[in-house]
């Protein structure tokens, strides 16, 4: 008879699907982390800002956010554990960001890892490119936004560098990406 350790580490990547470069990320996090908790890490190591509706979906199973004021056939997202839901290595989770602009991303179990107490967690390993700017109309949305940002003669290079940076004199570098940022959030 096996036996199962009661927690674990998962190595998760999650990929931004859809765009070439890909934007993605690889991080730690407790298998006994439930989806709630998943979903805040989620926003932190992409770069989003928590302000729209999200949802996980694995085998046909919705989870997301339960509100008692419209029931649906979706699972309450913090009565999930990971590892209830990613149970093997390779197993994937999709997780949809805003319904608007609609960003899946696509988490991969990468590994499963021994539980060592002196493992601060959650925490990013890696990734590669800087997030999207919210609300910028999803991925064709962001696709002409670097092309408008990239090119000071375009007639919207201005007021898209100032929608997005807040400065039109600061420029969005799409290849950005700051690990250790990431990581003193996640730790505060």
């Amino acid at each position: 008879m096996t036996t199962r350790a009661l927690r674990s580490i998962y190595q998760l990547k999650v990929s931004l699907k859809g765009l070439r470069p890909p934007i993605w990320r690889r991080f730690l996090i407790a298998s006994t982390a439930s989806l709630n908790d998943l979903h805040q890490v989620l926003q932190i190591v992409m770069g989003w800002a928590d302000s729209h509706l999200h949802e996980f979906t694995k085998d046909d199973i919705r989870y997301g956010m339960h509100d008692a004021e419209f029931p649906s056939a979706v699972r309450d997202e913090a009565k999930y554990r990971l590892n209830q839901v990613l149970k093997q290595e390779k197993e994937k989770l999709l997780y949809t960001y805003d319904f608007g602009d609609d960003w899946e991303h696509e988490i991969l179990l990468e590994k499963i890892l021994p539980f060592e107490t002196d493992t601060q967690l959650p925490t990013c390993l890696t990734g590669k490119r800087a997030c999207p700017p919210e609300d910028v109309g999803g991925i064709w949305g962001y696709r002409a936004f670097l092309e408008a940002v990239a090119d000071p003669a375009h007639p919207e290079h201005d007021s898209m560098l100032e929608w997005a940076t807040g400065d039109i004199k600061q420029p969005f570098d799409p290849e950005h990406f700051d690990l250790a940022a990431v990581n003193e959030m996640l730790r505060g």
